[in-house]
């Protein structure tokens, strides 16, 4: 353990990846915890009462390389069934561990828990059904609501106790108590405490084959609540093991960006034993996903590059506060993170390679029409183009070429250290000046503070890139430098990286930077993507990390056996009726387990309430129930429309 001092420990290192130690926790034949590799899990989407169904699934997602299958149980029916699924796997030799998901019905989870090896229940509805009332409670009001909490949990802890069965407490940011939300809020706080008040019960019966979880669909909830938690374990002497998921991430590269920003900023600090990437897609294509963020915490990061230790740790990891930075340009002060995409081929070639950057030009109007998505620069390296820029997008060229320029109108030098230090001209706009750890220096940061002009590239080549990132940060920080920074990554061609691998590092890698303030832009590079995938991942991390908001948000929980509509189409036909919205938040929820809660951090929701039914929602308040699902989308949009946040493709 290294000397930092930082406002509250939550991992074991900030510059040396480890893991952080929790115990041991039995599941069957596949512990969790202690010196266990990261499990990976999914859940079915099925009809828990179709058993056969259930059982094919299951068997898709175990092949598909999961170490456990989670199954929901919202009765006492579907509870009973799990001793047929059960033993339609096991007759087929599948010996993979299940897990009951439980909400509302605690003799659902009394009677899952002599069937299979864990069970989930959600300290937020286990006992409490949500009503959204703020209630001014008395300390004696409130014991007395533990108490009655108390004698519903306690028959599970000794079934579970009797019959050797794991139980998991999930928090859901979108299903605190009533009870809790008036002591602590909508907070990360609340959040923790939700969880440990079950917690301390289950120890006072010295029941510890305990996991735990905090999810949202926030990442930077979900971070600060992960390390919050740890935080408040370390102070009561409890180290149980990690189930890490953002929840309803969504679909496609949305989804799996916000995944791989949430759970990868915790990987990369050592946290988490166990993971669940929630996509609104068929179970068995979360895993591989997962697998994918998983193997990023292998030998190979356990060999890093060493990082010089942090002795002051000014960054508070449990309060986004961005780091303050002087305005250059567009870029620093108040102005929301700039994107940097390095020029291709076709680029090079004519107007129409900007398309994939987002802007398009009309020859016959003679002018750009630029998208939401639009990146702010270019690396043009030692090549300049033939044809005029959109006012909006700079050219950044290397410094040895920019200089020759005869005019540098809207074009920016990219300097090495030496040269930053050496040239005898600077441009009078941005001189962008690029680093790695090892150029910082005390003369270096002398002339880099001094200099309002300067704009830093960070690079980082370590396999432990965002700890690396983040010790510069650091040092920035305590010097009192506030030049804007940008987080460059390239990934190199030879390690044959596909587009979603390079999606989930890219995340990874730089997500947690931003999530804790640090950052003014992002620069992705890679040999073997074009400017289009890397120009829309940067967007989708900013976006993931709620600093710089380009698109619709669409906040959709992955089916299953409660869903009580066809989400993936749902979604689908939602997505393709308002992806126009730039800003908006729309949940689209299988059923009420926490559709409501979730509109906490949404703007509209669609939220089934019966089959074939659908409950309208304006932030928290429900405005229409039970329409049909047919006319249901038509209905969504008129209720944006109503609200004066609906305005018309393409104007």
């Amino acid at each position: 353990m290294e000397s930092e001092i930082f406002s509250g420990k939550y991992c074991n290192s900030l510059t040396l990846y480890s893991r952080y130690a929790t115990r041991e926790v039995n599941i069957g034949n596949v512990p969790l915890g202690g010196s266990n590799p990261i499990r990976i899990q999914s859940m079915t989407t099925a009809d828990t009462m179709n058993t056969l169904a259930t059982v094919e699934q299951s068997v898709r997602i175990i092949e598909a390389g999961a170490d456990y299958v989670r199954i929901t149980a919202p009765s006492i029916n579907e509870a009973n069934n799990l001793q047929n699924i059960k033993d339609g796997l096991r007759s087929r030799g599948y010996i993979t561990p299940l897990i009951a998901d439980i909400h509302f019905t605690p003799n659902a989870a009394e009677t899952a828990a002599k069937i299979v090896e864990k069970v989930r229940i959600n300290p937020g509805n286990y006992a409490d059904r949500k009503k959204f009332n703020l209630i001014e409670y008395t300390e004696s009001d409130y014991n007395s609501e533990l108490e009655r909490i108390r004698s519903k949990f306690v028959p599970l802890i000794k079934i579970c106790k009797e019959y050797g069965t794991a139980m998991r407490i999930g928090t859901n940011h979108g299903s605190l108590s009533d009870r809790i939300m008036s002591r602590f809020g909508d907070t990360p706080l609340g959040m923790v405490e939700s969880a440990l008040e079950f917690v301390r019960i289950c120890r006072e019966f010295n029941y510890h084959e305990i996991v735990l979880s905090m999810k949202a669909s926030n990442p930077k909830v979900m971070v600060e609540a992960y390390r919050l938690l740890i935080n408040k374990m370390e102070e009561e002497g409890l180290n149980y093991p990690l189930h890490l998921g953002v929840t309803e991430a969504g679909e496609g590269e949305d989804g799996r960006i916000k995944s791989a920003v949430g759970i990868g900023t915790l990987l990369e600090d050592g946290i988490g034993d166990t993971v669940r990437v929630s996509l609104t897609e068929e179970p068995e294509f979360e895993i591989p996903v997962a697998r994918n963020l998983v193997n990023r915490y292998s030998v190979l990061r356990k060999a890093h590059k060493l990082i010089p230790e942090i002795i002051l740790n000014p960054v508070d990891p449990f309060d986004f506060k961005r780091r303050e930075t002087h305005e250059t340009g567009k870029s620093g002060g108040n102005n929301v993170p700039s994107v940097i995409v390095s020029a291709d081929r076709k680029i090079y070639e004519s107007h129409e390679g900007l398309k994939s950057l987002g802007y398009y030009y009309s020859e016959s109007l003679d002018k750009w029409n630029i998208g939401d998505a639009a990146s702010d620069f270019l690396y043009l390296g030692s090549k300049d183009l033939d044809y005029n820029l959109p006012g909006t997008l700079g050219k950044i060229f290397d410094f040895e070429f920019w200089k020759m320029l005869d005019t540098k109108e809207d074009s920016y030098p990219l300097f090495s250290p030496d040269e930053y230090k050496q040239s005898d001209i600077y441009s009078g706009k941005i001189n962008f000046l690029s680093v790695t750890i090892d150029d910082i220096s005390d003369d270096l940061l002398m002339i880099i503070k001094n200099d309002l002009k300067c704009v830093l590239i960070l690079n980082s080549y370590n396999e432990h890139a965002m700890a690396e990132m983040r010790r510069v940060f650091i040092e920035l920080i305590n010097s009192e430098i506030k030049c804007p920074v940008f987080i460059r990554r390239f990934y190199e061609r030879k390690l044959n990286i596909d587009n979603e691998i390079l999606l989930l590092s890219a995340s990874a890698d730089t997500g947690g930077l931003f999530l804790d303030g640090l950052g003014d832009g992002l620069w992705i590079d890679s040999e073997s993507s074009d400017p289009k995938i890397l120009n829309s991942i940067s967007f989708g991390i900013l976006q993931a990390t709620r600093t710089r908001i380009s698109r619709t948000e669409y906040i959709s929980c992955p089916s299953c056996g409660r869903t009580l509509f066809d989400l993936q189409e749902t979604t689908a036909s939602i997505r393709k009726r308002t992806d126009h919205l730039k800003g908006l938040k729309i949940a689209i929820m299988g059923c009420i387990v926490n559709g409501p809660g979730e509109m906490a951090d949404a703007d509209y929701g669609y939220v089934g309430s019966g089959f074939g039914k659908i409950t309208l929602y304006k932030g928290r308040e429900v405005v229409k129930k039970n329409i049909d699902a047919e006319i249901a989308v038509d209905e969504l949009i008129e209720l944006i429309r109503q609200n004066n946040d609906w305005t018309d493709p393409g104007v």
